[in-house]
């Protein structure tokens, strides 16, 4: 039976993630900052692991207390929506080394026991917004393309060990709470500073005319095709939204 383990799991994406390759017969290990069992199906094959992806102790503590997997999905970040002149760069490095040098540290964490064993999988799941312009998004855009371009050299560098490296790219869901943590509860008049109103307003308005949208289960489905792949392909839209990007691109 094959482990997966899979980071950021307290909700969204990473939480149905989990119960999908749960649901599948999998071994899985659930991590998140703080763990809550009551999150997860209750089972002897759902573990669920504290994991802080930005600190070191916590990564290696969590990787000898899982043991060994068959897969890890890089999921853990930090959403980020704004003018960029208005981030801070406090701001900036947080979502950075969430979302790029966490992504980074657990993929070198786990590499040597895949190099030994000849086989495993890392799945990074980055975003959407790496398909297509975007905008009040510079800081998290620039953060899942880094994750984009390393994945795409590592695939490369792993490939004659029998280790794969692929991408999943989640299109625009309303049903997380990707919004609020991404403004941290604030307006758009808060968010934003007076000369940038009139075009954030017109590109908020546009978003969300929108006709489609990515649900929880796209992108457990499409980390679950990414872990199984054997063609090389490197990545996997997921959601309609998120397809129809990578088609125009």
């Amino acid at each position: 039976m094959k482990t997966v383990l899979i980071t950021g799991t307290s909700s969204g994406y990473g939480r149905e993630t989990a119960r999908h390759f749960h649901a599948q017969g999998w071994n899985v290990v659930a991590t998140m900052r703080t763990p809550r069992a009551d999150l997860l199906p209750e089972s002897d094959r759902l573990r669920v692991i504290a994991l802080d992806v930005t600190r070191p102790e916590s990564i290696t503590a969590a990787l000898d207390a899982a043991g060994p997997i068959d897969v890890l999905v890089n999921n853990a970040g930090i959403p980020s929506i704004g003018v960029f002149e208005d981030t801070p760069m406090a701001r900036v490095r947080e979502v950075f080394e969430t979302n790029t040098f966490g992504v980074l540290a657990m993929t070198q964490a786990v590499l040597p026991g895949f190099r030994e064993r000849g086989s495993g999988v890392v799945v990074n799941v980055t975003s959407s917004v790496v398909l297509g312009h975007m905008p009040l998004s510079a800081v998290y855009k620039a953060s899942k393309a880094a994750v984009e371009g390393f994945t795409s050299s590592l695939a490369l560098e792993l490939a004659p060990l029998g280790v794969q490296a692929k991408t999943v790219q989640p299109g625009a869901c309303l049903t997380t709470n990707f919004g609020e943590r991404a403004t941290d509860g604030r307006s758009l008049d808060d968010l934003v500073p007076p000369p940038y109103a009139a075009f954030a307003k017109k590109a908020l308005d546009g978003f969300m005319s929108q006709d489609l949208y990515t649900h929880e289960r796209d992108v457990a489905e499409a980390v679950w095709q990414a872990a199984h792949d054997t063609t090389g392909r490197l990545h996997f839209p997921a959601g309609p939204d998120a397809v129809r990007l990578a088609e125009a691109k």
